[in-house]
């Protein structure tokens, strides 16, 4: 089970990280998705044990039990990870990211390469610049970001209202009808029971502190990377479902040809969970192998 700890960082902030797998292994940060949590690195656990990695898992600033960090920007991610494998010990590491967690992923690559040995990125959020096509991302995501453009505070004030319904535990039987607006690459996948207490669990610890921190960590996604793909010099692979609905898998072709190492794994049939869900090994060996294909 992971073990979570707090910890005291220069610039005052306090962030809360989970540890799972061998705690003796290849170390390995994984970054949650949006809206997310530490807690979606337990999905890695049991990998990660028979692996020999070392999972560190940690909440952004104001997501869970990490404290607000106000008017935060992309590039404040990487300093936070360096103290982070500081304190821990850890001269050098890879970096494991999922979906929302990707831009971070790639922001610590850019930023850390003298600590950074390899990125994979699973499933993740492209740059969300104005001229995205707004048909290559969700709906949902299309509206947040026309109105985040236009009036912010309304997207904040949005999240606030959102927050008590958020932190709901829908109850099990809920599940089957769930699934029933999942799109289909992905419906199979989640249909374990126990994918459906941890998703809900990990979301649900996302909005533990306040709906700001969560709001944030949104428009981070809508603001300039603070840096150029091209400028990347460590390792980058890209994992990506080819029915992916949030982010469509071109958008992810897109960044891969930006990025001067990148290795990419499109998958036939598969949607925005569940590369991760049904691949979980795979993109762990690939990440700690020396020499991966």
């Amino acid at each position: 089970m992971p073990t979570t700890r707090i910890l005291e960082l220069s610039s005052g902030l306090r962030l809360a990280i989970d540890e799972d797998g061998d705690l003796g292994g290849t170390p390995v940060f994984f970054f949650h998705g949006w809206p997310s949590s530490r807690l979606q690195g337990a999905g890695f656990g049991p990998a990660a044990r028979e692996l020999g990695v070392r999972l560190i898992s940690p909440d952004r600033p104001g997501i869970g039990l990490s404290s607000y960090q106000p008017g935060r920007r992309l590039l404040d991610w990487p300093p936070l990870v360096r103290e982070t494998a500081e304190q821990l010990g850890i001269p050098r590491f890879r970096v494991l990211a999922i979906s929302g967690g990707g831009p971070y992923g790639v922001a610590t690559a850019f930023a850390l390469p003298d600590l950074v040995e390899t990125v994979s990125i699973v499933s993740g959020a492209p740059p969300l610049g104005p001229d995205v096509d707004p048909q290559a991302v969700l709906p949902i995501y299309r509206w947040l970001l026309a109105v985040h453009r236009r009036r912010p505070g309304a997207v904040r004030a949005f999240f606030a209202m959102a927050r008590p319904f958020a932190t709901i535990r829908p109850p099990r039987w809920m599940w089957p009808l769930l699934l029933r607006f999942v799109p289909a690459a992905d419906r199979e996948a989640l249909r374990d029971p126990a994918v459906f207490d941890g998703s809900f669990g990990c979301y649900r610890e996302a909005w533990r502190g306040s709906a700001r921190g969560v709001a944030s960590d949104a428009e981070v996604y809508a603001a300039d990377w603070g840096f150029e793909p091209e400028e990347v010099r460590v390792p980058v692979r890209l994992w990506h479902g080819k029915h992916d609905r949030n982010f469509s898998w071109r958008l992810a072709e897109a960044l891969a040809r930006r990025l001067p190492d990148c290795r990419t794994r499109f998958i036939e049939n598969a949607g925005h969970y569940s590369v991760a869900v049904s691949h979980t090994r795979a993109i762990l060996e690939e990440l700690i192998s020396p020499n991966p294909i």
